[in-house]
């Protein structure tokens, strides 16, 4: 399922140490937390904006002096309820020339989410834990591992956090350049 990301999104009910001592008992590992700062763009030949539901984003991001350029195309197009997405993403050396170039081609600039990333990784599921500015703390569930179909990817990322038994907040089912626009 190379360019396919299966993803499940929750806001952070209370403090998230509950929820990482379940993953230590699990035998997660901590990433080191880092910042990522993305901007989103508009397309000049199909406005991303222009439908009802917002079903792709281009994106440039920058993370502790990396760089990197991401399209990502969620499915089904024309619902609200997202199962999974297309995503393309290569790293870029100068995101300042990748700005330029967008600006140069008439993309245009939508919004900028700003956020502090810890990523954890277990059988093959990433848990990121996210504090948004402006929009507050929430985990992401992505799963990494093996799977033939986006079904089978699915019901494992679901099967992994019915496991953990902890309770999260209210599930979130739009991508956070979504939230800070204030869509849907």
């Amino acid at each position: 399922m190379e360019y396919i990301e299966v993803e499940q999104k929750f806001r952070i009910l209370g403090p998230s140490a509950e929820l990482k001592e379940r993953l230590t008992a699990l035998g997660a590992t901590p990433g080191r937390p880092t910042r990522q700062v993305d901007t989103y763009y508009n397309a000049p030949h199909r406005d991303f904006l222009d439908n009802d539901i917002v079903s792709e984003w281009l994106r440039v991001r920058v993370e502790d002096g990396a760089a990197s350029l991401n399209f990502k195309r969620f499915h089904p197009i024309a619902s609200p309820v997202k199962t999974h997405c297309d995503e393309y993403e290569s790293t870029v050396t100068d995101p300042e020339a990748v700005r330029r170039l967008l600006g140069s081609l008439d993309f245009a600039e939508l919004t900028v989410v700003d956020k502090t990333r810890e990523e954890w990784h277990v059988d093959g599921i990433a848990v990121a834990f996210d504090t948004v500015a402006g929009l507050g703390d929430f985990v992401e569930f992505e799963f990494k591992g093996d799977a033939d179909t986006v079904e089978q990817a699915t019901a494992r990322l679901e099967a992994f956090i019915a496991a953990l038994a902890i309770e999260l907040g209210d599930r979130i089912r739009l991508g956070y350049p979504h939230l800070t626009l204030g869509l849907g």
